[in-house]
């Protein structure tokens, strides 16, 4: 399909909550997965939100057996995630650092459930029900806070663990 242009942060659409998807198995539904996983392939990304490239549905795509931008993270599986539903486990957060092609160049400390529970439907709505933990956890959740409007910086609790990539971590960028 198609390599989109990823909205940056500021534009308008980053801010407004996604609608559910309502028809699975659709040629428009495949098409808009097919051109979310060349965008996603194309940037070098872990995960990316519909809502990312103008389309306000709730759909994410997330996974790689390895990532040159998380070079310690454990493999996650390839998934396509659509109105999905996250539940904590628990009240264990961890801190980690994140990035997004949305925030191009920039990396911050950000507070995360641990351990989590994640629902939904795959393309042809058939049901997701996992149970995760660690970075897959850290990776639905950031991928699904677009869905809500949400950027990790909003997340960020101390801006002093906010900073460009390439200052904080030389040679990873």
């Amino acid at each position: 399909m198609t390599v989109q242009t990823i909205l940056r942060m500021g534009d308008p659409r980053l801010l407004q909550p996604a609608l559910p998807v309502t028809a699975f198995a659709t040629g428009e539904l495949q098409a808009l997965i097919k051109d979310m996983q060349d965008t996603m392939q194309a940037a070098g990304g872990v995960g990316l939100a519909a809502v990312q490239i103008g389309v306000g549905l709730q759909v994410v795509i997330f996974g790689f057996e390895s990532s040159a931008r998380y070079p310690d993270a454990d493999t996650v599986p390839e998934t396509i995630l659509i109105n999905p539903l996250i539940t904590p486990l628990d009240e264990e957060t961890e801190d980690g650092w994140e990035g997004c092609q949305s925030v191009p160049g920039l990396r911050g400390l950000v507070p995360r459930s641990r351990h989590i529970r994640y629902q939904g439907c795959d393309e042809n709505g058939q049901p997701i029900d996992r149970t995760v933990s660690g970075f897959h956890a850290r990776v639905v959740q950031h991928e699904c806070d677009h869905l809500q409007g949400v950027l990790y910086p909003m997340r960020i609790r101390d801006l002093s663990r906010f900073g460009f990539t390439d200052v904080l971590f030389p040679g990873l960028e």
